[in-house]
Order: C-alpha cells, then sequence, then structure tokens
C-alpha cells in the first residue's frame, strides 16, 4: 500500500466521525425516524462495519478511538 498522508488519515477520520454520529442519532431516534426497522438496522449495521474496518487500521497515529469504539458497542447492540 502507498504511504497515506496526514490529510488522508484527517479524511477517513472525518469520515468515522460520521458514522458514529449517524448510528448514536438512529439509535436515539433523531435520524431516519420515518424509515421502517430493517433501513434502520441495515445502516446502523453498515456503519459498523465501516467503523470496524477503520478501527483496525495501523495508520492511525493519537487519533482517538473511543467514540469510534462506543459507537460499534452500541451499533451491535442496537435492534430496530
Amino acid at each position: 500500500m502507498d504511504e497515506i498522508t496526514a490529510e488522508q488519515i484527517a479524511q477517513h477520520y472525518t469520515a468515522m466521525g460520521h458514522s458514529v454520529d449517524l448510528i448514536n442519532a438512529i439509535i436515539a431516534g433523531d435520524a431516519m425516524a420515518d424509515d421502517d426497522a430493517a433501513d434502520k438496522q441495515d445502516c446502523v449495521d453498515r456503519n459498523v462495519a465501516h467503523l470496524e474496518i477503520m478501527v483496525a487500521k495501523d495508520f492511525w497515529t493519537s487519533e482517538d478511538m473511543t467514540a469510534a469504539n462506543a459507537a460499534i458497542t452500541a451499533g451491535k447492540a442496537y435492534t430496530a
């Protein structure tokens, strides 16, 4: 794999934050409120999978993964 730049790392971290926010909003009932349970579950599951893949990457430096790990745990426990 080519060397990843600090800018690319920042972009990945920002995208992870979007997944965290979406998972938390769906669980709280603030996002996808009009969608059916299957669609909400699918969205949470996809975003959890994204976070799991990204947390496992070896290019991170000092980024805090606390919110991502909490969203993974919450998302895995979520049942729409």
